[in-house]
Order: structure tokens, then sequence, then C-alpha cells
């Protein structure tokens, strides 16, 4: 008896590592991270999704510094998710249709190098899958490739946002939801992706779209 409960004891204590052994970590810049963390965090398979900064030269960087365009940085969002409930090409497809993949000089209201989209890859096979994602997206777009703006890049050392940053959406509803209407981010995902916008569903085709291919 006394193995066997030492047995049920290790197993238990071993069991957060093997949990966070099969997670994944997606990076994704989309103008402002309080809007694309709540656009992402609740998707299912998402496990956490937190406002932060990446890309720039400077470290542990403040909102201040960063959004004073003096760090190189970018707000972005570190999803982390369970690839066997989600896969990275689905989350791929919400981050694309959740961002003007048209605009490489901010996104919405938001202007500058801070606020440029970009997808920050973490190994070989994250590179390959945006690629292809921005290819896909090109296609449902009617857009060349060369007409995304969307940066594809290794991926860089990732600090969290201040604790006032941390769902956002959440805690400061009325705030949020007044920056994200007069920011016109769902007037513009609408004009862009149409029924698509701010879902992960399958590619369409050009077929699909009344387009020839």
């Amino acid at each position: 008896m006394r193995r066997l409960l030492l047995a049920l004891l290790i197993g238990l204590l071993a069991l957060p590592s093997a949990v966070m052994a099969n997670t994944e970590t997606a990076v994704f810049a989309g103008g402002c991270f309080w809007c694309l963390e709540h656009d992402l965090e609740d998707l299912p398979g998402v496990l956490e999704a937190t406002s932060g900064y990446s890309g720039g030269h400077v470290d542990d960087p403040t909102y201040r510094q960063v959004s004073g365009e003096k760090t190189g940085h970018q707000e972005v969002v570190e999803v982390r998710f369970d690839p066997a409930q989600i896969s990275y090409g689905t989350l791929l497809r919400s981050y694309w249709r959740n961002v003007d993949p048209l605009d490489g000089d901010g996104q919405f209201c938001d202007r500058g190098d801070s606020y440029r989209p970009v997808i920050f890859t973490a190994d070989a096979a994250q590179a390959r899958d945006a690629e292809a994602s921005a290819q896909a997206a090109a296609l449902e777009l009617g857009q060349p490739r060369s007409e995304l703006k969307v940066e594809l890049r290794d991926a860089a050392r990732f600090w969290p946002a201040e604790d006032y940053h941390q769902n956002y959406a959440d805690l400061n509803a009325l705030k949020y939801n007044f920056y994200r209407f007069s920011c016109g981010r769902d007037r513009r995902l609408d004009e862009v992706w149409g029924a698509s916008a701010r879902r992960g569903d399958a590619w369409l085709e050009p077929a699909q779209l009344g387009r020839n291919p």
C-alpha cells in the first residue's frame, strides 16, 4: 500500500511538467495587444494569452518606452496552446482574420513601428506554416503575396507587459469597448475580410469567392 501511495504521489507531482510538455507557444503582433489578446484567448485549445513586447533591442522594456518608438519592440501576444486541441495553422487563420494585413505602418488607428503586424516563428515548422498561411490569405483576399505587409521573422525574446495590461478587455470592459469601437478595428476587419472577419474557419478558395483561380 505504501509503495502504491508513493507511486501515486510521484505521478501527481510529475503531472504539471507532463502537461506543459504537450503545449506550444505562438507569438503574434497585430496592433493593440489588448485587442489581439482578447481575440485569441478564448479559442478552444488556447491555454493562455499574455500581452507583451518582442522584437526590439532593449531588455525588459516598459510600455512608455515601446509606445515611444525607442526600443524596436512591437506590442505582441504570446499564445500558449495545446496542439492536440488547436493547430498552429488554425491559430494563424484566426490571427490573419483579426488584423489588417494590407497595412504595414501600424494597425487601425494605432500608427508606428510598435503596432506593425508581425508573426514571430519559433522554428522551421512554424516558419513554413506561417508562409503557407500568408499565401492562403493573399489568395482569399485576391491580392498578390507581395501586398501583404505582415512581416514573418524569427522569434525574439518575449517580455510580458505590465500587470495592468493583462486581461484588459475583461477587467476594463467599458474603456476597452470604447477604444475598440473608436479605433475602427472591427469596421476595417469587416471591410478587408467580409464574413470571414474574426474567424478561424478554413481558408476560402477563389471559387467560393466567385473569382477565377
